[in-house]
Protein backbone atom coordinates (compact mmCIF):
# COMPACT_ATOMS: atom_id res chain seq x y z
CA UNK A 1 0.00 0.00 0.00
CA UNK A 2 0.99 3.10 -0.77
CA UNK A 3 0.34 6.32 0.98
CA UNK A 4 1.69 10.34 1.21
CA UNK A 5 0.60 13.39 3.55
CA UNK A 6 -0.45 16.37 2.06
CA UNK A 7 -1.38 19.65 3.63
CA UNK A 8 -4.91 20.81 3.86
CA UNK A 9 -7.04 24.23 5.50
CA UNK A 10 -8.01 21.60 8.00
CA UNK A 11 -4.87 19.82 8.56
CA UNK A 12 -2.42 16.91 7.12
CA UNK A 13 -4.65 14.55 5.11
CA UNK A 14 -3.11 11.18 5.12
CA UNK A 15 -4.03 9.53 1.29
CA UNK A 16 -3.47 5.57 1.02
CA UNK A 17 -3.93 3.57 -2.12
CA UNK A 18 -2.76 0.71 -4.28
CA UNK A 19 -3.32 -0.16 -8.03
CA UNK A 20 -6.97 -0.52 -7.66
CA UNK A 21 -7.41 2.89 -6.22
CA UNK A 22 -7.80 5.32 -3.72
CA UNK A 23 -8.20 3.16 -0.54
CA UNK A 24 -8.30 5.60 2.47
CA UNK A 25 -8.36 9.40 3.14
CA UNK A 26 -7.56 9.98 6.45
CA UNK A 27 -7.45 13.44 8.67
CA UNK A 28 -4.29 13.29 11.00
CA UNK A 29 -6.04 15.72 12.94
CA UNK A 30 -9.02 15.67 14.70
CA UNK A 31 -10.80 12.97 16.65
CA UNK A 32 -10.31 9.91 13.73
CA UNK A 33 -6.70 8.96 13.79
CA UNK A 34 -5.13 6.46 11.75
CA UNK A 35 -1.24 5.25 12.25
CA UNK A 36 0.61 4.51 8.98
CA UNK A 37 1.62 1.02 9.28
CA UNK A 38 5.08 0.48 9.14
CA UNK A 39 4.76 -1.63 5.45
CA UNK A 40 3.31 1.25 3.39
CA UNK A 41 5.30 3.24 1.20
CA UNK A 42 5.24 6.53 1.07
CA UNK A 43 5.12 7.78 -2.65
CA UNK A 44 4.04 11.15 -3.63
CA UNK A 45 4.14 10.55 -7.20
CA UNK A 46 0.98 7.79 -6.49
CA UNK A 47 -1.06 10.26 -5.48
CA UNK A 48 -0.57 13.40 -7.72
CA UNK A 49 -3.86 13.36 -9.05
CA UNK A 50 -5.80 13.01 -5.95
CA UNK A 51 -3.64 15.60 -4.19
CA UNK A 52 -4.21 18.29 -7.17
CA UNK A 53 -8.19 17.55 -7.13
CA UNK A 54 -8.05 18.18 -3.26
CA UNK A 55 -6.47 21.20 -4.08
CA UNK A 56 -8.99 22.57 -6.61
CA UNK A 57 -11.69 21.19 -4.10
CA UNK A 58 -9.96 23.26 -1.12
CA UNK A 59 -9.66 26.39 -3.41
CA UNK A 60 -13.67 26.01 -4.83
CA UNK A 61 -12.63 25.28 -8.16
CA UNK A 62 -13.89 21.81 -8.19
CA UNK A 63 -17.07 20.23 -7.03
CA UNK A 64 -16.68 16.44 -8.17
CA UNK A 65 -14.06 14.28 -8.35
CA UNK A 66 -12.81 11.74 -10.80
CA UNK A 67 -10.33 9.27 -9.31
CA UNK A 68 -10.17 5.87 -9.34
CA UNK A 69 -11.86 4.78 -5.38
CA UNK A 70 -11.41 1.20 -3.87
CA UNK A 71 -12.93 1.57 -0.67
CA UNK A 72 -13.49 -1.67 1.46
CA UNK A 73 -16.59 -2.77 2.95
CA UNK A 74 -19.54 -4.89 3.22
CA UNK A 75 -22.11 -4.72 -0.02
CA UNK A 76 -24.47 -2.17 2.57
CA UNK A 77 -21.27 0.05 3.35
CA UNK A 78 -20.35 0.35 -0.35
CA UNK A 79 -24.27 1.01 -1.38
CA UNK A 80 -24.43 3.76 1.16
CA UNK A 81 -21.30 5.11 -0.27
CA UNK A 82 -22.24 5.03 -3.42
CA UNK A 83 -25.72 7.10 -2.55
CA UNK A 84 -23.26 9.46 -0.93
CA UNK A 85 -21.28 10.23 -4.21
CA UNK A 86 -24.61 11.11 -5.11
CA UNK A 87 -25.24 13.80 -2.76
CA UNK A 88 -24.91 17.17 -5.12
CA UNK A 89 -21.76 19.23 -3.71
CA UNK A 90 -23.28 21.90 -1.66
CA UNK A 91 -26.43 20.23 -0.78
CA UNK A 92 -27.23 17.57 2.32
CA UNK A 93 -29.07 14.66 3.17
CA UNK A 94 -30.14 12.99 6.01
CA UNK A 95 -29.59 9.87 7.66
CA UNK A 96 -32.98 8.32 6.30
CA UNK A 97 -33.25 10.10 3.06
CA UNK A 98 -30.22 7.94 2.35
CA UNK A 99 -31.85 4.52 3.62
CA UNK A 100 -35.00 5.01 1.49
CA UNK A 101 -32.77 5.90 -1.85
CA UNK A 102 -30.50 2.56 -1.27
CA UNK A 103 -34.31 0.63 -0.74
CA UNK A 104 -33.87 0.14 2.94
CA UNK A 105 -35.86 2.87 4.38
CA UNK A 106 -35.86 1.73 8.18
CA UNK A 107 -31.66 1.23 7.87
CA UNK A 108 -30.75 4.85 9.02
CA UNK A 109 -29.25 3.63 12.05
CA UNK A 110 -27.17 1.48 9.71
CA UNK A 111 -26.93 3.98 7.80
CA UNK A 112 -25.00 6.17 10.21
CA UNK A 113 -22.85 3.31 11.05
CA UNK A 114 -21.75 2.68 7.76
CA UNK A 115 -21.22 6.30 7.11
CA UNK A 116 -19.24 6.78 9.99
CA UNK A 117 -16.89 3.81 8.46
CA UNK A 118 -16.37 5.48 5.31
CA UNK A 119 -12.40 5.65 4.52
CA UNK A 120 -12.34 7.88 2.00
CA UNK A 121 -14.01 11.03 3.47
CA UNK A 122 -14.09 14.44 1.27
CA UNK A 123 -14.68 12.69 -1.50
CA UNK A 124 -16.79 9.76 -0.24
CA UNK A 125 -18.83 13.02 1.28
CA UNK A 126 -19.93 11.77 4.26
CA UNK A 127 -19.83 15.25 5.41
CA UNK A 128 -23.19 16.04 3.48
CA UNK A 129 -25.29 13.84 5.79
CA UNK A 130 -27.15 15.72 7.93
CA UNK A 131 -29.62 14.58 11.34
CA UNK A 132 -33.29 14.62 10.16
CA UNK A 133 -33.85 17.98 12.73
CA UNK A 134 -31.03 19.84 10.16
CA UNK A 135 -28.63 19.57 12.85
CA UNK A 136 -25.09 18.44 11.86
CA UNK A 137 -24.36 15.34 13.82
CA UNK A 138 -21.62 12.52 13.76
CA UNK A 139 -18.61 12.89 12.27
CA UNK A 140 -15.90 10.54 13.04
CA UNK A 141 -13.06 13.43 12.61
CA UNK A 142 -15.10 16.02 14.60
CA UNK A 143 -18.05 18.10 13.86
CA UNK A 144 -15.25 21.08 13.27
CA UNK A 145 -14.04 19.54 10.06
CA UNK A 146 -17.59 18.75 9.00
CA UNK A 147 -18.80 22.24 9.26
CA UNK A 148 -16.00 23.39 7.48
CA UNK A 149 -16.46 21.61 4.96
CA UNK A 150 -20.33 22.25 4.62
CA UNK A 151 -19.06 25.83 4.90
CA UNK A 152 -16.37 25.97 2.04
CA UNK A 153 -19.23 24.04 -0.33
CA UNK A 154 -22.27 26.83 0.95
CA UNK A 155 -19.84 29.77 0.27
CA UNK A 156 -18.31 28.40 -3.07
CA UNK A 157 -21.60 28.14 -4.67
CA UNK A 158 -22.33 31.75 -4.09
Amino acid sequence: MYYDIIESPIGPILLAGNEKGLKHLDFLKGKKRIEIPADWIENKKFFREAARQLEAYFSGKLESFDLKLAPEGTDFQKSVWKALCEIPYGETRTYKEIAVSIGKPRAYRAVGLANNRNPIAIIIPCHRVIGSDGKLTGYASGLDIKEFLLKLEENNLR
